[in-house]
């Protein structure tokens, strides 16, 4: 299994840039994991990762 860890701008630039502009720069530099590389991914598992990393994002900024 190879583990490859990206920006989330990345994935979304290559998958689904239209949604770039709507996040903000501490999304977009979160790092993450992927266990089988980013050309593994499909267009639900992009949709599931923006949201996830959106929603941990902002959780965030309301424990600080």
């Amino acid at each position: 299994m190879e583990m490859e860890t990206v920006k989330l701008s990345d994935i979304v630039k290559t998958y689904t840039p239209e949604l770039y502009t709507f996040l903000t720069r501490t999304e977009l530099n979160s790092e993450i994991v992927l266990m089988n590389g980013i050309d593994s991914l499909d267009q639900e598992d992009v949709i599931e990762i923006v949201q996830y990393s959106i929603k941990e994002n902002r959780r965030n900024a309301f424990l600080h």
